[in-house]
């Protein structure tokens, strides 16, 4: 008999022991998100910008061209990284890589971006019929139709760094750093083609969407996928490409870069509220990131964006463990209004999602229980969320009980 599962949560935040971010914890209880979090009152700021100010004169451009390139997508964050760049005297490049998702106040957010900052942008779409591809595609292979929108933003922008030969990126903070502790603050740690491709990307790369087509009754070429395609290594060195992270340098704190830059370029929360998760500013350049994207992680691992955003704002002092706990059982498990606008653009029935959703539900997370799956939530309970879809070959793996 497989045993039945048991996920456990973090002790001060919410995050679980299933989480897509792999943790540690420590003999407390408590996640290396967290510890990493705590360092961050530790670090000499000060003495960070002095490094960010001395480095930032080996890339000033002196023939007038780009000092930097900034990857945006016209949230809160990048926002606040251009004002940064700009506050210091640098010339920006700013590149969006465009999924196709944009919500109408993600679109309104980065118009004005490029306006209040007087910025250079480069905004790329690609073929539109190319992504309904690959969101059909990266569903039915990982459980993950936005893969390509990863894949995009962290390949698109190294792609115009080396043509503009522009050698130095400017990211925000490292976000598998930020939530589960990856790094310390010590490290300095910097862009890597390594976290893109074994983390942002899950192990996959373009060539391997040209593969793996014929196999889901689909067709991609190596021509439909150009702006996924990585620089090679002595593209990259030829140019001396890096990426660095703001928040090495500049304590981060994403709940205050809203406010600010709302108040002084005018920057908009959503226009309306998320449904699974109470944050309006966070994710405006893609509907279904904090939408049915997100559900896909709920539906895998067992906990959502409400999990994230609450372990967040709990090390912070934002909230309490107690509020967090409320906010999840409420959220996590919402399948999302936005559903129907996927199913509608890449022509599939919600029966068919739900079916290919079905087949990446971690074993370690549910159980299977009178033809339904269960999973014991952060308040202790044990409750059921929908009819399994899989065949009785397929449910084997799973702890079946009664």
């Amino acid at each position: 008999m497989i045993a039945k599962p048991n996920v456990f949560y973090c002790r001060k935040c919410t995050l679980p022991s299933s989480s897509a971010v792999q943790l540690v914890f420590d003999s407390d209880g408590v996640c290396s998100g967290c510890a990493t979090i705590s360092e961050a009152n530790l670090v000499n700021w000060e003495r960070r910008e002095s490094l960010f100010l001395k480095m930032i004169e080996d890339y000033r451009s002196v023939s007038g061209g780009y000092d930097c390139l900034i990857p945006v997508s016209g949230g809160k964050d990048s926002y606040w990284q251009v004002h940064l760049a700009k506050e210091y005297g640098l010339k920006p490049l700013l590149v969006t890589y465009n999924g196709n998702n944009y919500s109408p106040t993600g679109l309104k957010n980065l118009q004005n971006m490029r306006e209040v900052f007087n910025a250079d942008h480069i905004f790329f779409t690609p073929q539109v019929n190319t992504l309904k591809t690959l969101n059909r595609l990266c569903q039915r292979l990982m459980g993950d139709m936005n893969w390509h929108a990863h894949a995009g933003i962290f390949t698109y922008p190294i792609q115009v760094a080396v043509e503009k030969r522009i050698p130095l990126m400017i990211w925000g903070e490292h976000g598998f750093m930020d939530l589960g502790g990856m790094h310390s603050y010590k490290d300095m740690v910097e862009f890597t083609y390594r976290y893109r491709h074994e983390h942002c990307m899950r192990g996959y790369e373009w060539y391997d969407m040209v593969k793996q087509a014929p196999n889901f009754s689909e067709e991609l070429s190596g021509l439909d996928l150009t702006c996924w395609k990585y620089p090679s290594d002595s593209e990259i060195e030829d140019v001396g490409v890096r990426g660095i992270y703001i928040s090495n340098f500049f304590k981060w704190e994403a709940n205050e870069h809203g406010p600010l830059m709302a108040e002084k370029y005018g920057f908009l929360e959503s226009e309306e509220p998320f449904e699974r998760t109470y944050r309006m500013m966070s994710n405006l350049d893609d509907m279904h990131e904090n939408g049915i994207h997100d559900y896909m992680k709920w539906v895998k691992f067992g906990y959502g964006r409400a999990t994230d955003h609450t372990s967040k704002d709990i090390r912070t002092g934002r909230m309490s463990r107690a509020e967090g706990v409320n906010e999840i059982i409420k959220r996590d498990h919402i399948k999302s209004k936005d559903l129907s606008r996927w199913l509608e653009y890449v022509s599939w029935t919600e029966d068919e999602f739900d079916r290919s959703a079905d087949q990446f539900r971690e074993p370690s997370v549910w159980w299977i229980k009178n033809g339904e799956w269960w999973k014991r939530d952060i308040d202790g309970e044990s409750r059921s969320y929908g009819p399994v879809t899989l065949s009785v070959a397929e449910q084997q793996s799973y702890y079946r009980e009664g």
